[in-house]
C-alpha cells in the first residue's frame, strides 16, 4: 500500500527512527502505526521511548478530583495547533468539562460529550468552537477512577496529568504527589507485574526474542540461550516500567515500593491513569 509522507513522519515523530525505516515498518505493517512500532523496537531502531497507543497533536489535559478526594477525572480535549491550546478560553472550557464531569459521576467519554457545560452539551460546545476557532476540536480521551485517596499531578504547560488512587488516607499529601510525579516522570505500564496484561507480556517477550536474534553478538548461539537472554530482557522491562519496581525519582538508591512502606507499611498504589501529548 501507499504510505504517505504526514504518516512517516507521524511515526518518525513516535519513535525517533529514521524517516526510510518508518517507511518500511508501515509498508511492512500495512499501514498500522502500532505494528509499525513493534517492527521499529524489534529491530532497535526505537531511539525516542514514545506511546503510539495515545497519540495527539496538541491540546489540554486536565485532571482533577472530588472535595473527599475519593474520585477522579482526566479530561483530554484536543486541537491542532499549540496556540489554541494555551488559549485561557480552551483552557478553562476544559476544566468545566472536567468538573461537569466529577459532579454528574461520568464513566465514558460517550457520556460526557453529552453533559451540560453553561447550558448546552459539552458536544455542541465543540461544534461551536471549531466554527469560530476554524479548526478541528475534540474531545479525545476521558477516564475516571475511585479509590480511599485520589491524587492529580498535571504537569506544567497541560500536556501531561495523571490520576493516582491508593488503598487508604494519606497521612501526609507530599506523599501521594511524589508517586504522581513518579507516574508522570516515567511512564509505567502498570502497578505491579501481576496487573500486567498477558498480551503486554507476550508482546514484549516476542520483540525482546527479536531483539536477541538481531544482536550481532548472539550470532550462533542456540535456541535456548536465545530464550534466556529474551527472558532477561523482560524482566528488565518488568524492573523499568513496573511502577513499584521502579527507581524512585527523588531517591534512586530506593524503589517506589520501598517509598511507599517507608510512608507507611499499609499503603498501596491500587491503579492509576496517565496521558499525555506528546510521550
Amino acid at each position: 500500500m501507499a504510505i504517505s509522507a504526514a504518516e512517516i513522519a507521524k511515526l518518525r515523530k513516535m519513535t525517533g527512527a529514521g524517516m526510510m525505516d518508518c517507511k518500511r515498518a508501515l509498508e511492512e505493517a500495512d499501514g498500522d502505526h502500532e505494528q509499525a512500532v513493534s517492527i521499529i523496537r524489534k529491530k532497535g531502531q526505537l531511539v525516542a521511548s514514545k506511546r503510539a497507543d495515545r497519540d495527539a497533536s496538541e491540546g489540554c489535559v486536565i485532571a482533577k478530583v472530588s472535595e473527599d478526594a475519593t474520585k477522579g477525572v482526566l479530561t483530554v480535549l484536543s486541537c491542532e495547533t499549540d496556540f489554541v491550546a494555551k488559549g485561557a478560553d480552551f483552557i478553562k472550557f476544559t476544566e468545566d468539562v472536567a468538573d461537569a464531569a466529577l459532579k454528574e459521576g461520568a464513566a465514558s467519554l460517550d457520556t460526557v460529550k453529552q453533559l451540560t457545560v453553561n447550558g448546552i452539551t459539552v458536544a455542541e460546545t465543540v461544534n461551536e468552537k471549531v466554527a469560530v476557532i476554524g479548526e478541528k476540536i475534540e474531545l479525545t480521551f476521558f477516564d475516571c477512577l475511585e479509590a480511599p485517596e485520589v491524587v492529580a499531578y498535571i504537569h506544567p504547560g497541560n500536556k501531561l496529568a495523571c490520576l493516582v488512587g491508593f488503598n487508604k488516607k494519606l497521612s501526609n499529601p507530599q506523599t501521594g504527589r511524589d508517586v504522581a510525579m513518579q507516574v508522570a516522570a516515567m511512564s509505567p505500564v502498570a502497578v505491579d507485574k501481576e496487573s500486567v496484561t498477558e498480551d503486554v507480556v507476550a508482546k514484549e517477550l516476542d520483540i525482546a526474542t527479536e531483539q536477541a536474534k538481531n544482536d550481532p553478538k548472539n550470532a550462533g548461539k542456540p535456541e535456548k540461550m536465545i530464550e534466556m537472554i529474551a527472558k532477561g530482557k523482560l524482566e528488565k522491562f518488568f524492573k523499568e516500567m513496573i511502577l513499584i519496581n521502579q527507581e524512585f525519582i527523588k531517591d534512586n538508591k530506593k524503589t517506589v515500593a520501598d517509598f511507599l512502606k517507608e510512608a507507611d507499611k499499609d499503603l498501596k498504589v491500587t491503579k492509576f491513569i496517565r496521558f499525555s501529548l506528546t510521550a
